[in-house]
């Protein structure tokens, strides 16, 4: 798609050529939008097939026939050709047909996995939506937060921020009397059991107005500014069982706070001497920050902790290097299976949708089935960590 930029003229000065420009974009986008997901701009969520049902509730294909033969499973659309195609709300019926919900029990903290690196590119939003998605398809309650007000992960959800109107996490994060509850703010998704709270522009006013909030003498919050997310999910603590928080690519003040709220913390990492290289300033940063936040009498009491190797290419020798030089440091760290790098991720991302989103026959199957193995294989390990903190057996 081509957007055809105006000429400048001689009076306008350069906000006013990147305001028009940027608001020239955001129509296109829109228009897009509208013809994607027709009729009303809303995204709709395609069928799984058996295979894929199987899989993310958790047992063998010919289980789910036979429950089906017996008249105890849900009713399939099924094709001409004998094809079984289910709904997401259906995966939900069997998992309550054969009482194999995964939602955490009661004693059980609610887990919140803030997804950090502080260098553009890493992957971490593509990283946060394919784990939100595919948690939601295994059954549990979740709660996507944006965080950058970059907006991506929103975006990625169907949601156009300048143009939806809606608001974001910095309305429950505020310091003055136009402060609201989360409740007022999350939003459902296209996905059963998955909601978002969406973010915009206005997030980048809590990294502003925090050091004057700190300051000020009547501003308790602003003292105790990285307890205000962990205040807020406290309002909705009974309402899911995972949130997944994509940080903005910085070590600001929104990133600081969705540290100190973690349970358990994903860096994702680029396997480029130079993202290997930013990434030991971030963790000297960080870790220099989170001993003065201790300092002041804030632990940040984790589960676990994992490095995640994105956008990884097994043929490229240099980046089997960098891989081999993350695990000779901190091989306990790392997560056993890279996300890959693939262009079935970074094609389906040009009509805002996620690998789990897409029809598979869109796609030559091989590099569809590749993309989708490694994803399923990271987000797998992760169910995996997540039953750990619950002392479950895997």
């Amino acid at each position: 798609m081509n957007v055809t930029l105006p000429i400048r003229r001689q009076d306008e000065s350069f906000a006013d050529i990147i305001l028009e420009q940027g608001g020239e974009i955001s129509r296109r986008l829109d228009l897009l939008r509208v013809e994607s997901f027709p009729p009303n701009a809303e995204k709709p969520l395609r069928h799984f097939s058996l295979a894929e049902a199987a899989d993310f509730v958790g047992v063998s294909q010919s289980y789910i026939k036979k429950l089906h033969l017996q008249g105890k499973g849900v009713e399939p659309f099924v094709t001409p050709t004998g094809r079984r195609y289910y709904t997401a709300d259906q995966l939900n019926e069997l998992r309550d047909t054969l009482n194999r919900s995964p939602r955490r029990r009661e004693g059980e903290r609610l887990q919140v996995i803030s997804v950090v690196n502080f260098k553009g590119g890493s992957g971490k939003t593509t990283t946060a939506v394919h784990l939100s998605e595919y948690l939601a398809l295994r059954g549990f309650r979740v709660l996507a937060v944006d965080l950058d007000p970059q907006a991506s992960l929103t975006a990625l959800f169907g949601i156009q921020p300048e143009l939806d109107g809606n608001s974001s996490f910095y309305d429950a994060l505020r310091y003055d009397e136009k402060r609201v509850s989360i409740t007022s703010v999350r939003r459902h998704t296209n996905f059963p059991g998955l909601d978002i709270v969406p973010a915009n522009l206005e997030l980048q006013e809590f990294e502003y107005e925090t050091p004057v909030a700190m300051l000020s003498k009547d501003s308790k919050a602003g003292r105790n500014f990285y307890t205000l997310i962990g205040s807020a999910l406290a309002e909705v603590d009974t309402d899911y069982d995972i949130v997944v928080i994509d940080c903005p690519p910085q070590l600001g003040y929104l990133t600081l706070t969705a540290l100190a709220a973690a349970t358990s913390v994903l860096i994702t990492v680029h396997p480029q001497m130079l993202d290997i290289m930013s990434m030991s300033q971030f963790l000297l940063m960080l870790g220099g920050i989170l001993k003065s936040i201790e300092a002041a009498g804030v632990k940040v009491s984790l589960d676990w902790f994992r490095y995640l190797v994105t956008r990884y290419e097994p043929g490229d020798i240099p980046q089997q290097e960098m891989v081999g030089l993350m695990q000779s440091m901190f091989a306990r760290q790392m997560l056993r299976n890279p996300t890959v790098k693939s262009t079935a991720i970074s094609d389906a991302g040009l009509t805002k949708q996620s690998l789990y989103e897409v029809e598979r026959s869109k796609f030559v199957p091989a590099t569809y089935d590749r993309a989708r193995e490694s994803l399923d294989a990271v987000n797998g390990e992760i169910v995996d960590l997540i039953y750990m903190s619950w002392g479950r057996q895997t």
